[in-house]
């Protein structure tokens, strides 16, 4: 593999490259069904494979970007190859999409960024991330049941002059009856939403007190996620590998205190939300998000080289 396009998949230690990419090579081929192979450079190495320039050249890989489709595909590959390869060694993913020019390419990538992603694999060793999310199911509205007759005659008695009731209101219940009703649904709503936004940051700060890192995700787009209810937490936390039975037992815990809230685990993942000391980006200047994001089968990506 010398010449042509090469697509960048991640970057580990030179020494852990041979059984890296044995793992990558045998058990997961590359995003266009290519064998993903090591190229070493300044004590790294990046795992990478051939692609063809009819859809990862500059031009025509914009326009592919553009199918949502044809991403998924892509990212769900990717996602794959950099996770067979982080359950063997740490790893540092590259951003979607990446392609350089030939295996000097690659080089000049590890060159760019070496101390940066040497730095990212001393703090990332041993180190998984779990993701967590929770969602607020939408109250299903229902219909005001007809009042009972010792509450009416609790009421003031309603003025002189034509009948209050109204013809639409169900149960031949009153107007004011039957909109009283509606504000106390609407009141028990928004306690409802309240109680997932404190149940979110309890889940939260439990989670984050069991992590060396944690990090904020914007919430998930349902157009994207395919999920409507409600996202109030989007969660990564860095956690040590040997912890993470207790780590997902806890969610676990968490997520049966409250009724209101739907908290789902995933992971382990490689460490693509802390690759950057900063957390804001990654060590080959991409922002890390967009790993979170190819995650969910839904991102945004460029191309380098």
């Amino acid at each position: 593999m010398t010449e042509g396009l090469r697509y960048a998949y991640a970057v580990v230690r030179d020494t852990d490259a041979p059984e890296a990419a044995r793992t990558a090579l045998e058990r997961v081929p590359g995003v266009a069904g290519e064998p993903v192979v090591a190229v070493r450079h300044l004590g790294l190495a990046v795992l990478a494979g051939t692609v063809p320039a009819e859809d990862f050249d500059e031009g025509p890989l914009r326009q592919r970007l553009e199918d949502m489709a044809w991403l998924e595909q892509v990212a769900r590959t990717h996602q794959r190859v950099v996770d067979t390869v982080g359950a063997e060694s740490c790893v540092i993913p590259v951003r979607l999409a990446t392609v350089c020019q030939g295996e000097e390419g690659l080089r000049r990538m590890l060159a760019a960024g070496r101390e940066r992603f040497a730095s990212a694999l001393d703090r990332l060793e041993g180190r998984v991330e779990w993701g967590v999310k929770a969602y607020a199911a939408t109250p299903a509205p229902q219909e005001p049941p007809a009042p009972q007759r010792p509450l009416a005659a609790q009421e003031p008695p309603a003025p002189e002059g034509p009948p209050t009731g109204t013809p639409n209101a169900p149960g031949g219940m009153s107007g004011r009856d039957y909109l009283r009703r509606r504000k106390a649904q609407r009141q028990a709503a928004e306690r409802r939403w309240g109680d997932t936004e404190e149940g979110a940051r309890l889940v939260h700060d439990t989670l984050s007190g069991l992590a060396e890192r944690a990090r904020l995700h914007p919430p998930q787009d349902p157009r994207l996620s395919g999920v409507s209810d409600r996202n109030v937490l989007n969660a990564a936390y860095l956690v040590r590998r040997e912890d993470s039975a207790a780590f997902a037992e806890r969610v676990g815990e968490l997520a049966g205190r409250t009724a209101a809230l739907r908290v789902e685990l995933t992971g382990p993942w490689a460490p693509y939300s802390f690759t950057a000391p900063d957390e804001t980006d990654a060590p080959d200047g991409t922002d890390a998000r967009d790993e979170t994001d190819a995650r969910d089968g839904a991102q945004s990506a460029g191309a380098e080289g």
